[in-house]
């Protein structure tokens, strides 16, 4: 028997989920819940819980989610299935950031229900269609950044303190003409270094130098020290 646990706050959506997949003869519901803390307390207990069926926003936003994380740091077997309505991509990535096996998306037949316990029961999950994109979006996305991250800093030694200092004011918004007057040089000298600095990261634009360090989160390597160059 495949024992499930299931945690919504709608008492109507909840009953008729444990309805539903109490049709499968191999399907016992063992508990329910209509909030997050009651679920992780009472798997804490070690109740014998094969699969959760976890819905996302109960008491908060994000209750499903944080209560995941909680359930898998008692057990890091713990096998969860998010039931939900939210099918936005940053709540599908957030959600199965958590370790989760899963992610089912409301209005799926009974059948398709019992499908998703029995294949994350026999750990054969295959996500549905459109999490699948959302997590290879996630993945490509992911490993673009590390490329770029692994690019820059091949890069970042190569790089002159003038040209640190430039990118810093890259960083802060400030114009050629406002970095031509700290300085104290003419305009020129600066587009000059500018196109110099762009060669060295292949970039057209400034602008695309500060959103990639914007994306890698890596911006305070070029705070400035203060030196003049």
């Amino acid at each position: 028997m495949i024992r499930v646990m299931v945690v919504e706050d709608y008492d109507v959506i909840r009953e008729d989920i444990v309805e539903s997949i109490s049709r499968d003869p191999e399907i016992v519901v063992v508990a329910s819940f209509p909030d997050a803390k009651s679920a992780v307390e009472y798997y804490g207990t070690d109740p014998g819980v094969d699969i959760v069926l976890m819905d996302i926003e109960m008491e908060e936003m994000d209750s499903g989610i944080r209560a995941a994380e909680r359930i898998l740091s008692i057990d890091e077997d713990a096998k969860i299935i998010f039931l939900t309505s939210h099918d936005s991509d940053a709540i599908i990535v957030s959600a199965l950031a958590t370790g989760a096996e899963d992610y089912v998306i409301k209005g799926a037949s009974p059948e398709e229900i019992i499908s998703h316990i029995h294949d994350v029961y026999e750990n054969h999950a295959q996500l549905d269609a459109k999490v699948q994109r959302v997590v290879m979006g996630e993945y490509k996305r992911l490993r673009q950044s590390e490329q770029s991250l692994l690019y820059f800093i091949q890069h970042l030694g190569s790089l002159t303190p003038a040209e640190k200092d430039l990118v810093s004011c890259f960083l802060a918004g400030l114009k050629v003409r406002q970095i031509a007057e700290k300085r104290g040089v003419e305009a020129s000298t600066i587009k000059s270094q500018i196109r110099t600095l762009l060669q060295k990261f292949g970039c057209s634009r400034s602008s695309e130098i500060v959103k990639i360090i914007q994306g890698l989160g890596i911006g305070h390597l070029f705070r400035n020290d203060g030196t003049q160059v």
